[in-house]
């Protein structure tokens, strides 16, 4: 006499069981990574907290322990809280950074909101502060693990002493002496400190890197190898003739350079120019492609138009710039995964994000 087969009791009794060994699963897990983690950390420095293991589980199982450990300890300083930056300091907060340093004097207006996302709405709320000390309290809600601070001053008041407590320097929107100042106060110090540069205009947006001479890991074949990279300072890479670099360079790198000059020039900050000064940036321009052998052709009058047309950012293009800049900040700091060399550019108008190779020819 054949025995009866019930296959819901069966599909039951495996469905349960499978739950069972996941449950087990689980709660070893939960046992075993804070152990594990601790077991990494042991002979590398200060360990992890177990607050820290639990909040950041899911980053550590993506770049692993050591990675997460040298976030935790990494200060980071920003100066010039736009769009982009702004939305920077929120990724990098979630990331899970040791410390945060904002600078930005600015008293808060309602201009300053469009692309700030950290600013409340209500007027009542930021009266008589600055963009950096608003920020500041909004970033802090984000991760309370991270110190999040503000230094006031103007940016170029600050010697090489004071840059050297960070291991990340990020400026936005500040003019040209500034950015080569500070990029080589950074250079002067005995130990390495990342430099970036980032600025967006309508809807472009640019990044510059310098991770002066910069050592990091990354798997080719199953293997991990060793990777070496020699940056160029902000100064010797804007200097390198316009004649020297490839033909299919992007149209933006000269466009912000014309402006960046223009600027200069005229004794304005970033972003106070408009349609009206076209045509002494189109001198300034024939100037220049002159004296680098330069098709005027490559620089077009649409594209500095629009660059020029608008002082304010799209929250889209900063979302994009300021995601992409904080990847790139965590691949320096963790040591981890191929770091962008030395210039990044993105351009709403066609989706494309670019990344350029401008070094010193004699590097």
């Amino acid at each position: 006499m054949s025995a009866t087969v019930n296959p819901k009791q069966d599909y039951d009794e495996n469905i349960e069981e499978e739950e069972e060994i996941a449950n087990h699963v689980i709660t070893r897990c939960q046992i075993l990574i804070p152990m594990f983690v601790r077991l990494q950390m042991g002979t590398e420095g200060e360990q992890l907290t177990e607050q820290e293991t639990a909040i950041y589980d899911r980053q550590i199982r993506v770049w692993g322990v050591d990675a997460q450990r040298r976030l935790s300890k990494s200060n980071v300083f920003v100066s010039g809280l736009k769009g982009t930056s702004v939305e920077f300091c929120k990724n990098i907060v979630l990331a899970g950074v040791g410390s945060l340093t904002l600078n930005d004097d600015r008293l808060v207006t309602e201009d300053l909101l469009f692309a700030n996302f950290l600013t409340p709405p209500d007027e009542n709320d930021f009266r008589g502060k600055s963009v950096a000390e608003l920020c500041c309290d909004s970033l802090k809600d984000f991760n309370p693990m991270v110190s999040v601070s503000v230094e006031k001053g103007a940016l170029s008041i600050f010697d090489a002493d004071f840059f050297q407590k960070f291991d990340v320097v990020v400026v936005n929107c500040c003019s040209l002496l500034t950015k080569k100042s500070v990029n080589a106060k950074c250079r002067k110090l005995p130990k390495r400190v990342a430099f970036y540069s980032v600025e967006c205009r309508d809807s472009c947006g640019e990044i510059f890197v310098d991770l002066q001479n910069f050592s990091y890991c990354k798997k080719k074949n199953e293997e991990t190898i060793e990777c070496k990279l020699h940056y160029p300072s902000f100064e010797e890479a804007i200097a390198v003739p316009w004649r020297s670099l490839p033909k299919r360079m992007s149209k933006l790198y000269y466009a912000m350079r014309v402006i960046e000059r223009f600027e200069e020039l005229e004794g304005r900050n970033p972003g106070e120019t408009s349609v009206d000064d076209l045509p002494n940036v189109q001198k300034l321009r024939k100037e220049l492609c002159e004296a680098h052998c330069l098709n005027e052709s490559h620089i077009p009058d649409s594209l500095l138009r629009r660059l020029m047309a608008s002082t304010s950012e799209f929250p889209p293009v900063c979302a994009i710039v300021g995601g992409i800049l904080g990847q790139e900040v965590i691949k320096a700091i963790s040591g981890k995964g191929d770091p962008l060399k030395n210039f990044f550019f993105f351009d709403a108008m066609d989706g494309k994000g670019i990344i350029e190779d401008i070094s010193n020819v004699n590097s």
